[in-house]
């Protein structure tokens, strides 16, 4: 039985962490230490956070979806790439040590931080455009492919190589990318869970704690999302960037 404050902390940090992953990603550089406070190993904690993510990308999507959001006419082609690199994601995190996926996390974090800090147009479009296919646009697949496996992988972050797919390669515009951004963690999220869930590694009763605060926060953000400026929203992911790099700095 976990302790009542436990859980409180797993509520308020997966609220955070929902209205994070929901406008930019890094939520889960909050959400994974959380759960290791609680004594799990880190491949327990890599499995556990899934089950917030999962239900936070639902509650996202419904609120894009409910406010016309949410394009569908190239969804899947853009799911496709993203389950199958999830698959071998998660695949490849069952092999790996704690301390080699915390190693992996750490450096892909601070990669995407300085992109986002010093080259911020490869991710986010500096005009409006319309969207490229990915039929057409066949440098967006290893990107899909890299984004499902890492999501697969380690979850941490993934948000951010979304964006630079959908956003910087295929040009959406920000809110429609983050709604596709949820739908493709959606579909790695269960192709992993389900993985996880074989092998026993989810703590059921903290994951659906976190889980509460996830789906809370995720529709908050949905809220924000769809109201503010594109440029309000570039500085919000810049600064989220920045954040999220620091807290895995912090937690190493």
């Amino acid at each position: 039985m976990i302790d009542l404050w436990f859980i409180l902390l797993l509520i308020v940090t997966g609220f955070i962490a929902g209205i994070i992953n929901t406008l930019a990603g890094g939520g889960s550089n909050l959400t994974i230490p959380a759960l290791m406070v609680l004594g799990m190993p880190a491949d327990v904690a890599n499995a556990t956070n899934r089950v917030g993510v999962l239900l936070q990308s639902c509650s996202g999507i419904a609120g894009f979806k409910k406010h016309d959001r949410l394009p569908t006419h190239d969804l899947p082609a853009i799911i496709g790439l993203t389950i199958l690199g999830g698959i071998f994601g998660a695949a490849t995190a069952l092999i790996m040590s704690p301390e080699s996926l915390k190693y992996v996390l750490l450096g892909s974090m601070i990669a995407m931080a300085i992109i986002m800090l010093l080259a911020p147009a490869l991710i986010i479009p500096e005009v409006n455009t319309a969207p490229n296919l990915v039929s057409s646009t066949r440098h967006s697949w290893p990107i899909l492919f890299a984004a499902g496996f890492y999501g697969g992988l380690i979850q941490a972050g993934v948000g951010f190589i979304l964006l630079l797919a959908l956003a910087g390669s295929l040009r959406y515009d920000l809110v429609r990318a983050n709604a596709l951004k949820l739908v493709c963690t959606l579909a790695f999220t269960a192709a992993s869970l389900a993985i996880f869930i074989y092998q026993d590694l989810i703590l059921w009763q903290p994951g659906l704690a976190l889980a509460l605060g996830n789906v809370v926060g995720a529709w908050l953000a949905v809220k924000i999302a769809i109201t503010i400026e594109a440029r309000t929203m570039k500085i919000l992911i810049l600064i989220m960037t920045a954040l999220a790099a620091a807290a895995v700095l912090y937690f190493d």
